[in-house]
């Protein structure tokens, strides 16, 4: 940021010396933040403020309902907001000895959604702390004295001051910089590839275009779409909307769309998964950077209810993912505010870190909802991004670019695209964060990106390490089961009576020393094949006043003298086919040809798979294809493998003889 709005956050960032001492360094935004909302609020409304103070006179005990009072006023007031006390930044310094008690009544005497915001800030606490250390009048003062009318400090500026006080914010409080607030190049870069194939659209006059995020923290999101589209087009509108969980993110992010002039009651305040505040709405443009891998549990009720009970009429139809990581739900619901193609559309982007990629085996949730957006043709693009980015986390993380809109040249295909090693070292760590990616980079990367959604074709960039495009079945597989039959032979050794003994089964039975008695006398006797084996068993039990035994107990008898023996002999069932032997039981991934082959088609594939990859190693296995279940995995990393041949035998050789020649002249010269 440069120009004016530095020159005014570098003022408003001073008040941080009176606090220095009294204040820790983060907690200096629990001051200067809603101060800088109270200072912008009462110069937006000077203009108006006597014709308000009068208009709430003469409807005061009108009997009008507090809903049309409201309105006339926000009318008067020509803004969203408006505030009857007769109280002003100036009036209150009038009265240095009650500036506490007269700054709560200013504050009392805002309209409701700017009071609500205010009071998730908790600044009546500063209020009481600041009077206390006997800062509260300075401070105060401090901020009388800077013009943030708007025709001094537009709204776009008066933007760029508060995102700027916010980053500084979020920087120096490690505890919660990661958790609400996006590192600003992260959203440009994902701005910029969100909206990369609408360039040229937005240049249309007049055109209106809403933008959603359900997890908008700060806004700072929203703020960096709103100016990419306003960029390009200055006479463009654009209506922002979001959900944020935090209070105190959510009051700055509503302060934030009040001092820019958007409309504040769009940002809701709440969990998206059970308070659905804009339920009815569907978006251009929606973008998210939710918390990475964060449990669901507290919610998991209202969720399951809704995949339950609603299916497919609601948001979590293609199912839930695990209870550990809320990730999916937040882009199923995404899903659901998308506007339908024959309305223009939608485009989305969404930071995850590497889990919903793989995380899942085949035809668990996450596996199930990568299919349904698969299956949808709605993913256009994954971006792999450098690690240490995120100021709470280094881990590495990816956007997801997702569009029912997607250009003719990309249908049934989806763009890798690997940025892991685009980013420069930072002078100073931020927390976790130690790279960042410069605007150089930013501005190549989307080209690249541009280049790719003109040319969905993997050959014309084979030159371009950083690009990859698949089709979309590339990304699914059938799991199969491979068996093996099972081959036995029959013995009993002195573990076996011990181990029939502890049998559940054998435990409950009245005969139980009889058995056990029988079975000690066949120890040693070693059996080719069953038949011959339950001879002898029999003989033995009748011997011990046994003859025919309880199915359970039998069943465990079995279970401890049949030894799985390659040279045994083959079990069968009633209809004389093979059984599967557990022990040799293999899965293998065979993946798919195509999104739309039918059964019958898969189960060809598998039949070939086994004849080119495994019948030529274990002739005599066999795909059980009731086991076969679809599974969708992205597996970036493995696309982009790179193989390093290792260093030959002869210079690692030499490397460990000059370290030793080293090592002995070192204990030379410590001997010495």
């Amino acid at each position: 940021m440069s120009g004016n709005h530095q020159k005014y956050a570098d003022f408003i960032w001073s008040v941080a010396d009176l606090l220095r001492g009294d204040y820790r360094q983060s907690e200096y935004g629990k001051v200067i933040l809603p101060l800088t909302v109270l200072r912008r609020l009462d110069c937006v409304l000077e203009p108006t403020k006597e014709a308000v103070l009068a208009k709430a006179g003469e409807l005061a005990g009108g009997g009008l309902p507090d809903g049309a009072k409201d309105r006339l006023l926000r009318g008067v007031a020509d803004a969203s907001f408006y505030n009857v006390s007769p109280l002003d930044f100036g009036k209150l310094l009038g009265d240095s000895d009650n500036v506490a008690k007269n700054l709560r009544a200013y504050i009392g005497g805002f309209s409701p959604g700017a009071v609500e915001v205010l009071e998730k800030y908790r600044f009546d606490d500063q209020i009481t702390r600041l009077e206390e250390a006997g800062l509260l009048y300075l401070v105060t003062a401090k901020f009388a004295d800077i013009d943030l009318h708007p025709d001094v400090v537009d709204n776009h500026q008066m933007g760029y001051v508060f995102e700027e006080l916010i980053r500084k914010f979020s920087e120096i409080s490690n505890e919660t910089a990661g958790e609400h607030f996006t590192p600003r190049e992260v959203i440009r870069l994902m701005v910029n590839l969100l909206m990369a194939p609408d360039d040229e659209d937005v240049m249309t006059p007049g055109i209106v275009r809403t933008i959603y995020d359900p997890a908008c923290g700060t806004g700072g999101i929203l703020s960096a779409a709103e100016e990419h589209i306003t960029r390009y087009n200055k006479k463009a509108t654009v209506k922002v909307a979001g959900q944020e969980l935090n209070p105190e993110s959510w009051a700055i992010c509503r302060s934030d769309m009040m001092l820019k002039g958007q409309d504040p009651s769009q940002i809701i305040l709440g969990n998206s998964f059970v308070l659905r505040g804009h339920e009815d709405r569907k978006f251009d443009y929606l973008l998210a950077n939710p918390p990475f891998g964060v449990e669901w549990k507290k919610v998991q009720r209202q969720v399951q209810d809704e995949a339950d009970n609603l299916g497919w009429a609601g948001r979590f139809g293609a199912g839930t993912p695990r209870i550990n990581d809320g990730s999916f739900l937040f882009l199923q619901h995404m899903i659901s505010h998308m506007k339908p193609v024959e309305q223009g559309g939608s485009r989305i982007a969404i930071v995850f870190n590497g889990s919903p990629l793989f995380t899942g085996a085949a035809e668990s949730g996450e596996s199930n909802i990568r299919r349904w957006i698969l299956e949808n043709d709605w993913l256009e693009a994954i971006v792999a991004l450098p690690d240490q980015l995120f100021y709470n986390t280094g881990i590495s993380t990816y956007f997801w670019i997702l569009s029912n809109r997607k250009a003719a040249v990309l249908k049934d295909k989806v763009i890798l695209l690997d940025a892991r090693g685009c980013w420069t070292k930072m002078r100073k760590s931020l927390g976790d964060k130690r790279k960042l990616i410069p605007d150089d980079q930013i501005t190549d990367l989307t080209t690249i990106y541009k280049d790719a959604l003109a040319i969905a074709d993997d050959a014309e960039h084979e030159h371009h390490a950083k690009v990859k495009i698949f089709p979309r079945h590339a990304f699914g597989y059938q799991r199969i089961t491979v068996e093996r039959p099972l081959r036995q032979r029959f013995e009993v050794t002195e573990q076996t009576a011990e181990a029939v003994g502890e049998a559940k089964a054998v435990g409950k039975f009245e005969q139980r020393a009889a058995l056990l008695a029988a079975l000690v006398s066949l120890s040693g006797t070693a059996c080719g094949t069953k038949l011959e084996f339950a001879g002898k068993l029999d003989a033995a039990l009748a011997e011990n006043g046994l003859s025919k035994l309880p199915k359970p107990v039998e069943a465990a008898i079995w279970n401890e003298v049949a030894v799985s023996d390659p040279e045994g002999q083959l079990q069968t069932d009633r209809k004389n086919n093979p059984l599967p032997d557990p022990d040799l039981r293999d899965n293998e991934n065979v993946p798919l040809t195509s999104m739309n082959s039918t059964p019958a088609e898969r189960e060809a594939e598998i039949e070939e798979y086994l004849k080119r990859e495994v019948l030529p190693h274990v002739p005599d296995a066999w795909a059980d294809h009731s086991k076969t279940k679809v599974g969708f995995e992205i597996p970036f990393t493995r696309h982009f493998y790179v193989y390093t041949p290792p260093r030959p035998l002869e210079e690692i050789d030499a490397e460990l003889k000059a370290l030793e020649a080293e090592i002995q002249k070192l204990l030379g010269e410590v001997t010495k």
